[in-house]
């Protein structure tokens, strides 16, 4: 009985013991710091939604710009007539008829060859044909006089004929042994002597018309449809810094090299002063005219990727992608032929930094690009 009474008294202190825990409990969760603790906790998480600081980043203005719509290009200046005199005879050189690098006329004898044997061909030859002349007349006269036939007369006249061309062509030997200018320029300088035995072909001396020049030089076919002949064009040299020369287009080569997918133009100049030499490298500009309101930004703005170029437009304060179209590149501008309109800014500086959306704010501002000169 007692062994009951004591376990009856275990449980009860235990069931006491709950009752106090639980109340204990509830008076913990009924606090002021209890309820707010996961509304704080949801607080805290949520700060990584709240608004980002606005990039830095460096902007233009898109602007309109008047300029000169040309091509650039690198040629080479070629002489307007250029040839190296060779003889179509072999012999040994009997003069020379010019000084190195001085200008010659047309038909100016420049190397003489040894001629002796020539001349004697020649003078024989016009005596063989004076008989032929005397012969004929004095066959005309007996055939007036019915003393021979017709066709002695025909066998003289072809005697004749043959004669006069045995002339024709020792003459033709003998002006082969004189090498002339065959147009007016400038001779080069000479590796031969007098007395030197020249083969038929060797080379004797280079002559150059330079008083013009020939520019050739290439384009890409994207040009083709806005080149025609009379064209202006400027050249350069490095030679003669600070300097440039006026050209006119002279052809357009029908053909488009398929390798480059290039066109050659040749391009001539006048050389009055021969400044300009043949050979020299030149920077081409070819002008097809003047644009009014070509609307320019910085090369650096444009971002290429996955074929497509963009730039990154700022609209009310974030920045905002846009695919443009561009043209021709400038004096580090480039055109932009679609996607933005004059007065659009547009980031120049720290577009890598920004993705579409993204809020910035503008540092260092250029308010319009640079000028062309």
């Amino acid at each position: 009985m007692p062994h009951r009474k004591h376990r009856y008294a275990v449980i009860a202190l235990a069931a006491a013991g709950i009752v106090g825990l639980g109340w204990v409990a509830y008076n913990a969760n009924r606090a002021p710091g209890g309820p707010q603790a996961p509304a704080a906790a949801g607080a805290k998480a949520g700060g990584a939604g709240a608004p980002a600081a606005p990039l830095p980043v460096e902007t233009a203005l898109a602007a309109p710009q008047s300029i000169t719509d040309e091509a650039a290009a690198v040629g080479t200046l070629r002489s307007n007539e250029s040839v190296v005199l060779r003889p179509e005879t072999a012999g040994r050189i009997a003069s020379i008829g010019f000084k190195d690098g001085v200008p010659v006329a047309r038909g100016t004898v420049l190397v003489a060859l040894d001629a002796a044997t020539q001349e004697a061909e020649l003078q024989q030859a016009k005596a063989n044909h004076a008989l032929a002349v005397t012969n004929f007349k004095r066959t005309e006269e007996l055939l007036a006089k019915k003393f021979i036939s017709q066709q002695s007369l025909d066998t003289t006249a072809a005697n004749l004929k043959v004669q006069e061309a045995a002339v024709a062509l020792a003459e033709a030997k003998l002006a082969k042994t004189r090498i002339r200018a065959p147009f007016a320029g400038v001779v080069g300088i000479r590796e031969v002597s007098v007395g030197d035995y020249v083969k038929e072909g060797a080379d004797l001396i280079n002559l150059e018309d330079i008083r013009t020049l020939k520019l050739d030089f290439r384009l890409p076919e994207l040009y083709l449809s806005r080149l025609q002949k009379g064209q202006a064009v400027e050249v350069s040299v490095d030679a003669l810094p600070n300097q440039a020369f006026k050209a006119v287009l002279d052809a357009v080569d029908p053909l488009v090299d398929a390798n480059g997918r290039a066109i050659s133009l040749r391009a001539r100049l006048d050389n009055p002063e021969l400044k300009l030499r043949p050979g020299m490298f030149a920077r081409v500009r070819l002008l097809f005219g003047n644009r009014d309101g070509v609307l320019m930004i910085p090369e650096q703005a444009i971002v290429s990727g996955g074929g497509k170029q963009t730039v990154f437009r700022i609209e009310e304060g974030k920045a905002k992608k846009v695919e443009v179209k561009t043209g021709l590149r400038r004096n580090a501008q480039v055109e932009i032929l679609s996607g933005l309109a004059a007065g659009d800014r547009i980031i120049t500086a720290g577009q890598l930094k920004v993705q579409d959306g993204s809020p910035v704010k503008a540092v260092d501002t250029a308010t319009q690009p640079t000028q062309e000169a």
